[in-house]
């Protein structure tokens, strides 16, 4: 199914009595009980003002089309949204919904934030049929929960996203890439958080133990960057050599979107934990590839198929099941604990009552 208006959704899901397995661009590969409901009839542009820094648009629109438009005006999403068809085997387009909906968030996350930070309002359509609204520049509100906030990462379980305003940035003027060559894994997410924790404003920090590199990313007006980046590398020189590197596009787009996996058997795993224990953890798992994001609070690895991290976790944090050949053997989320356990069943009882929007996807 692939309603073509708000109404029309809303119209099938107030209809609905089974479950409905909700897609935007079907890039991720998830593919869940029941009907397929697919946002990708719902795709626009309804306003851009680029002096404002602001966006509206319908959340079937694909990802490709907003960023040629944002181009135009010398403009971008700031929270560079990873692209998953190489890693998922997939085609399809990535819609702006579908990255809301999973907050799915790049590299400059440490620096700029995350999705949801930037996402002003939502138009959505519950689990009843019912359109709601919340946020910047919409029509009705509804009171008592952050829906803004609450819709990204919700992966459509409560509710339907048909519309998001968002908020833009520049693009920066230039990008400087410091690569720290030979460095093993310590030295690595140390050199990672030395540049994180320094003035110079960092907007990647990315660790390959594969090729046993960190790589650091300064973005801005030229002369700024100039500076920071002979200073960074000043300040990183004692813990290896550092090579400035004079193109470095490929490289983080490479790293957002797990390129080095793309082709590789088995099971990949995303596993969000403190920074600094990823030096404990990382041997811990005895995986056949591995690569850090977010100074390394972000761990890819590239696990045996049907191995369950979560058991193997030495340090506090979460992992989640992004690709696997058998989803049915292991959940995709890392379990809650009780009581947030509680407040999600709650919120889905308030949203989505007759348990038909994702069923079971998020426990």
């Amino acid at each position: 199914m692939t309603p073509q208006s708000e109404a029309e959704l809303a119209e099938i899901i107030g209809g609905a009595t089974g479950p409905l397995c909700i897609q935007g661009g079907g890039t991720r590969g998830i593919h869940g009980d029941g009907a397929v409901l697919s946002t990708r009839g719902l795709s626009g542009v309804t306003l851009y003002e680029p002096e404002a820094l602001t966006l509206v648009v319908q959340a079937g629109t694909p990802v490709a089309e907003v960023e040629a438009l944002l181009a135009t005006e010398g403009q971008q999403l700031a929270f560079e949204p990873m692209d998953h068809r190489a890693l998922m085997g997939t085609s399809g387009e990535t819609t702006m919904g579908g990255v809301f909906a999973a907050n799915i968030s790049g590299p400059r996350r440490i620096q700029a934030g995350a999705a949801r930070d930037f996402l002003l309002g939502v138009r959505f359509v519950d689990g009843q049929g019912a359109v709601l609204s919340n946020g910047g520049r919409v029509m009705k509100n509804v009171t008592g929960y952050d829906l803004v906030k609450l819709m990204a990462g919700a992966h459509g379980t409560l509710g339907v996203l048909t519309e998001v305003s968002l908020k833009v940035l520049p693009v920066p003027e230039v990008t400087a890439t410091l690569a720290l060559r030979d460095v093993d894994l310590a030295k690595g997410i140390k050199s990672l958080s030395a540049a994180l924790g320094s003035p110079f404003d960092v907007t990647g920090a990315a660790y390959d133990p594969e090729v046993q590199t960190a790589y650091v990313r300064l973005q801005g007006f030229e002369a700024s960057v100039a500076y920071r980046a002979g200073e960074l590398a000043r300040t990183l020189g004692g813990l290896g050599a550092v090579e400035m590197l004079p193109d470095s596009a490929a490289l983080w787009r490479d790293i957002r979107d797990v390129r080095p996996f793309a082709d590789a058997a088995g099971d990949v795993w995303r596993i969000s934990v403190k920074p600094t224990d990823a030096v404990d953890l990382i041997p811990a798992l005895g995986a056949t590839r591995t690569l850090c994001d977010w100074g390394g609070g972000l761990i890819w690895a590239l696990m045996p198929a049907g191995c369950d991290v979560r058991s193997m976790m030495t340090v506090p944090g979460h992992a989640t099941l992004v690709r696997a050949g058998a989803r049915a053997s292991l959940p995709r989320f890392h379990p809650e604990p009780a009581p947030l356990a509680a407040i999600s069943s709650g919120l889905r009882a308030q949203f989505d009552p007759k348990g038909i929007l994702n069923p079971g996807l998020m426990g």
